[in-house]
C-alpha cells in the first residue's frame, strides 16, 4: 500500500523519533491520497515534508540536520513530484532519498 510505503520510508529517516507526528502526517496524507489517487508516487517527500514542519514547529527546528554543514536543517525536494530527496538548501546538493537519510 502507497501509505505504508510512504510510512517505512519516513520512519527510517527519523531514526525511531517522532512517531506522533509521523502518524498525524500518514492519516493526512490517507485523506489526501483518497482525493487524488494519482499522487501515489509524491506521498513519500509529502509525508516527510509535513513530519519536518510539524517536527521543527513543535520540537527542533534544525531536524533535519544537515550532515555535512551540521549547522541547518535540510529540506525535501521537489516540493510536490516523485523521488523526493533531502537536500541541504546551503549548497543546494542532494544528501539522501527520502528513506535514506543517513543516521
Amino acid at each position: 500500500m502507497p501509505v505504508d510505503r510512504a510510512r517505512a520510508l519516513v520512519a527510517h529517516d527519523l531514526h525511531g523519533r517522532y512517531a506522533a507526528e509521523l502518524d498525524a502526517a500518514v492519516a493526512s496524507r490517507t485523506w489526501w491520497l483518497e482525493q487524488w489517487p494519482a499522487g501515489e508516487d509524491y506521498l513519500p517527500g509529502l509525508v516527510a515534508q509535513d513530519v519536518q514542519e510539524a517536527v521543527q514547529a513543535a520540537h527542533d527546528p534544525s531536524w533535519p540536520l544537515c550532515p555535512s554543514c551540521r549547522d541547518h536543517a535540510l529540506l525535501v525536494e521537489p516540493d510536490l513530484g516523485a523521488d523526493s530527496f533531502w537536500v541541504c538548501h546551503r549548497s543546494g546538493l542532494p544528501v539522501a532519498e527520502v528513506g535514506r537519510l543517513p543516521g
